[in-house]
């Protein structure tokens, strides 16, 4: 059983390095209850594999062929938008049992769903999932409107083992995030003007000192800034990945 995961991560490695725009990297966060993987698809999209369990974030279908991808038994949605809310991507990677996670604007296009609210908890197949605010306090449209209005999207830090990976979705550097306790890994948006400039995901990890922080949906903005930002923070390292 161990060993046809093992065939089945690496041919899903195979596919995602032929299909995503960038070459896909993959890490291993070791936990108390095994190892985590971590496979960088693009954008906010996101894959970990889990104790046999693979687990999808904001798939996105011109991030990769999600039909050639491996079915998943937990998907998180993070808000609305069409880059994280990809329907097509979504059910190409759904069987019977999946279980979809995602905020209640979403609720109506996937009505089996679970529904999560911000400051929610719950424990879904064997993954404890919290579920955070995520919304702009600074940069708005034209119009005057936040690119992402407060109360409508969600982060989310799920516990695996002994770990804590917290996946903002798109956001600023809120109260909420710099309140974060005990995060070992963190996946942090930075493109302008729609969530994060490199000095606000530098304001926001020097409060929470995430262990592992991945800039990621950084468009064109350049992740070297980020590094640079943080280089005398040493408890904090900066993991730059091809996730444009």
């Amino acid at each position: 059983m161990k060993i046809a995961f093992v065939l089945m991560v690496m041919m899903t490695l195979g596919v995602l390095t032929a299909t995503a725009q960038e070459v896909v990297k993959r890490d291993v966060i070791k936990t108390s209850a095994g190892d985590l993987e971590l496979v960088f698809i693009g954008h906010s999209s996101l894959m970990m594999t889990f104790r046999g369990k693979i687990i999808h974030f904001d798939p996105y279908g011109k991030m990769a062929d999600y039909k050639k991808l491996p079915k998943a038994d937990l998907i998180f949605i993070t808000h609305d938008h069409n880059d994280h809310f990809d329907l097509a991507a979504l059910q190409a990677i759904q069987k019977k049992e999946t279980t979809v996670i995602l905020p209640p604007i979403c609720s109506e296009k996937v009505p089996e769903g679970w529904i999560m609210e911000n400051g929610e908890s719950l424990t879904v197949q064997g993954v404890e999932v919290q579920a955070l605010p995520a919304f702009n306090m600074v940069h708005k449209r034209e119009s005057g409107q936040a690119y992402h209005p407060k109360g409508i999207g969600n982060g989310y830090v799920l516990t695996f083992g002994d770990k804590r990976i917290y996946v903002a979705g798109d956001t600023e550097n809120i109260a909420d995030m710099k309140a974060l306790k005990g995060i070992d890994c963190a996946f942090l948006p930075m493109s302008v003007p729609s969530t994060m400039t490199p000095e606000m995901v530098a304001d926001a990890a020097k409060a929470f000192k995430p262990k592992i922080l991945y800039p990621y949906h950084y468009n064109e903005t350049d992740p070297k800034r980020l590094t640079e930002l943080l280089k005398n923070t040493p408890v904090i390292e900066v993991r730059i990945r091809q996730l444009r």
